[in-house]
């Protein structure tokens, strides 16, 4: 990627209420399982797990799925090179989508759950992909290998307005 500041940034994570509650919810079971069975060895259940898989069970569910989603986040850029994205962990750096490549792109409003079948990663009918955290705002990016991207965005408008800033100062 060039060097200099960016023209446009944006950083967005998963922080609807309605996940966390549930992230935090199923935390919760696993700790109080856990304490339950493993300090006051009383079994946790009709049918308790053995110890060594109740340790597990609360590592996994008690603290590293609730840490994955507290780490997981959505970065993308605009910078002289072009659109810049990375969705951490699943990308250890930026990828590049060059401005050159980019045929043309609109600001929209979509629809997650229909559309895509929800937020993160996704792939969608028509050949779409899409990278998004939450909200149903974002930016249709149309390439002129035919692939088709759809990144989401609390300033779809900045977005656009960016990339079209660049593209006018390659032309």
């Amino acid at each position: 990627m060039t060097e200099g500041a960016p023209l446009f940034r944006e950083t967005q994570r998963f922080t609807q209420p309605w996940l966390w509650a549930v992230l935090i919810l199923i935390a919760g079971v696993a700790w109080w399982g856990a304490v339950q069975q493993l300090y006051f060895s009383v079994p946790f259940g009709n049918r308790p797990a053995p110890d060594w898989a109740m340790a597990v069970i609360t590592l996994v569910f008690g603290t590293l799925f609730p840490l994955f989603f507290a780490v997981i986040h959505l970065t993308v850029e605009v910078r002289d090179g072009g659109i810049a994205y990375r969705f951490f962990p699943f990308h250890l750096s930026f990828r590049v989508i060059p401005a050159t490549d980019v045929e043309r792109l609109e600001a929209c409003t979509y629809r997650p759950l229909t559309e895509f079948g929800g937020w993160g990663i996704r792939w969608g009918a028509g050949g779409w992909r899409a990278y998004t955290t939450g909200g149903d705002r974002g930016v249709r990016v149309y390439l002129r290998n035919g692939r088709k991207i759809l990144f989401g965005s609390r300033d779809p408008e900045g977005f656009v307005a960016a990339v079209r800033a660049v593209q006018g100062r390659r032309t």
